[in-house]
């Protein structure tokens, strides 16, 4: 039995390759797409989420447009890495995959409501869009299996010293989804700096030979590029995709039940992630901790669903 998943996304080069493991691989089953304003503004996520669908041929799937910026800060996006319209690097194709005219909480709920069993959310953006969903419709937390986030980190930041990009948006939004008492699980940069792009990864990806994958590497040209020159990472780490593995392949990610809380205050340090693996807070074990990536077996999967797309 394949899970039912609801990827909420921010698209941003990675993003793209979660849409696409997502769609590919056959223990989930994409039943909704969301897009958040994050890496750039909603305009540009909500129409690179339905690119993303239309180069892989993954159609009759709705995606929704929902928050345009975070609860109570103002929006700040990352096109030194992505680029201005968030997928720099290809010529986009127009899309094919409709714009839903339902919100992303109705079309969440109406998700939820259709479905036979809880459906998973994985959020790979700012997690703003769950945030306000949890706040809006409390009536349906039951009907979530579990929430997967790409973001945080269990060291230092890649926006702050010691925030990371996802949390840093939006830190108020995650503090109300840990808060929830839905199971979730933090995917964060100890463990998707170890996903890198590699010469070798990049052939591997390519010789899939359809056109998803030829689209896939010219993406990949781009991100590794301005990784190289934002951070010296030559091999960008293709972040998001590691939190859909969690639940696509649960035995390629290690995960440790421990204690997360999130800084919404600090001068220096607001959107930082403290995870008490230690239990020095005596606080009690809240989240779903990643700190380990079988990085073979992850590229295989990710190699084998592109195989499967357009």
């Amino acid at each position: 039995m394949s899970i039912p998943v609801i990827v909420d996304c921010d698209p941003g080069h990675d993003d793209v390759f979660a849409l696409w493991l997502a769609a590919g691989h056959p223990s989930l089953e994409l039943v909704a797409v969301t897009a958040v304003g994050g890496n750039v503004p909603l305009e540009h996520t909500s129409r690179n989420a339905r690119v993303a669908l239309t180069v892989a041929g993954v159609m009759g799937v709705p995606v929704a447009a929902g928050a345009e910026g975070p609860l109570s800060r103002v929006l700040e996006t990352a096109e030194w890495i992505h680029g201005e319209n968030g997928l720099g690097g290809p010529v986009l194709p127009e899309p094919t995959v409709p714009l839903d005219a339902r919100g992303a909480t109705e079309l969440i709920a109406d998700t939820l409501l259709a479905a036979s069993e809880p459906v998973a959310i994985v959020a790979t953006g700012p997690i703003t869009n769950v945030a306000v969903f949890l706040r809006d419709r409390p009536d349906l937390a039951g009907r979530i299996r579990e929430i997967v986030w790409m973001g945080g980190s269990t060291g230092r930041g890649n926006v702050t010293p010691y925030a990371e990009f996802n949390a840093w948006v939006d830190p108020e939004a995650l503090a109300i989804v840990v808060g929830s008492g839905i199971r979730f699980t933090m995917v964060g940069l100890n463990v998707t700096h170890r996903a890198l792009v590699t010469a070798a990864v990049r052939e591997r990806l390519a010789a899939v030979g359809n056109r998803t994958a030829a689209f896939g590497d010219e993406l990949l040209d781009f991100f590794c590029r301005t990784n190289d020159e934002v951070f010296g990472m030559p091999d960008g780490p293709l972040h998001d995709p590691v939190a859909v593995a969690v639940l696509a392949d649960p035995g390629s990610v290690e995960l440790v039940h421990t204690r997360l809380d999130v800084e919404l205050a600090g001068t220096e340090t607001v959107g930082a992630t403290s995870v008490d693996f230690d239990g020095m807070l005596r606080r009690e074990p809240n989240a779903w901790v990643a700190t380990g990536l079988d990085v073979d077996r992850f590229w295989g999967m990710l190699a084998a669903s592109v195989s499967r797309l357009a």
